[in-house]
């Protein structure tokens, strides 16, 4: 894919990054994506600005740079269109600002004939989904999530960093969902493992609640698991500026990642399932 940032969706982001980043997270978030160069001067808006329409002149491929920039703003699950604000409580400026900002580029991205895909990868309009991830976990559509993961092992052989990253994001879309419908506290850090820490407590699959022996290998294993593909996100998608040492990530690595989570993501939605059977058997027996 080689086609430049449209001139809208520089200044939406740049407008975007410069609210909800620091200087220093800008610059971050910007190596993390791979942006040519180094740090343009000035205000944190001209700074993602300049650095964008560079990235636009030299980078072979200006989209995936934006794809990354804008994952953690699109993939935010206060972001999504199907999100309702509960009753009780009243969004600050910053989320408020932030959901504009992403129905803006997703507005810019649909007219210019492109679709944002999990793990930060922007393509061709033509193969937009029906329903968002989010949709597809609540009503537990498991051919819609396996073709997900299917589409992050496309970019297995290019681009592995990505097809880890996609994989990682949708346990973490499922563990969020789950805990979101199930009433759970929400851990203050979102991330992979602290998710997954409160849906397997919930689940029962903590390896004391399983009574076989064997079972309680594989489930320890499974905790192992699901902290690699977190930390592999973390650390491969961190060591991209020069002076640092490169992150081997090879697609032998990408594919175990992704084919991993594809397994686990299976697990816990067909045990989500049986717990809900078992609620609604008891309150019919009752």
């Amino acid at each position: 894919m080689n086609k430049h940032i449209p001139s809208p969706l520089v200044a939406i982001v740049s407008d975007m990054v410069s609210f909800h980043e620091t200087h220093a997270s800008l610059d971050s978030l910007f190596m993390y994506a791979e942006a040519p160069g180094e740090p343009p001067e000035g205000s944190k808006h001209v700074k993602a600005q300049e650095w964008l329409r560079y990235t636009n002149k030299v980078h072979p491929e200006p989209l995936s740079v934006l794809g990354k920039i804008i994952c953690g703003y699109m993939e935010d699950p206060l972001m999504a269109a199907d999100y309702k604000v509960p009753e009780w409580t009243r969004e600050d400026e910053q989320t408020v600002k932030k959901r504009e900002n992403v129905r803006k580029i997703e507005a810019v991205l649909a007219k210019n004939g492109f679709q944002y895909r999990l793990g930060g990868v922007i393509t061709s309009g033509g193969m937009a989904p029906s329903k968002t991830l989010g949709e597809l976990i609540k009503g537990r559509d498991m051919p819609a999530i396996h073709r997900e993961f299917d589409r992050a092992m496309e970019t297995v052989e290019g681009k592995p960093r990505d097809a880890v990253s996609a994989a990682s994001n949708i346990l973490e879309s499922i563990f969020k969902t789950y805990i979101e419908d199930n009433n759970l506290p929400m851990p203050d850090k979102q991330d992979l493992q602290p998710v997954f820490k409160v849906v397997r407590a919930d689940l029962g699959l903590e390896p004391g609640s399983v009574e076989d022996q064997d079972l309680q290998r594989i489930i320890s294993g499974i905790f192992s698991i699901v902290d690699g593909i977190g930390a592999l996100r973390t650390h491969a998608g961190s060591a991209h500026s020069e002076g640092r040492k490169g992150y081997k990530l090879e697609p032998r690595h990408a594919r175990l990642a992704v084919n991993s989570a594809h397994t686990i993501a299976t697990f816990v939605m067909e045990t989500w399932d049986k717990k809900m059977q078992k609620n609604l058997n008891r309150m019919e027996s009752n």
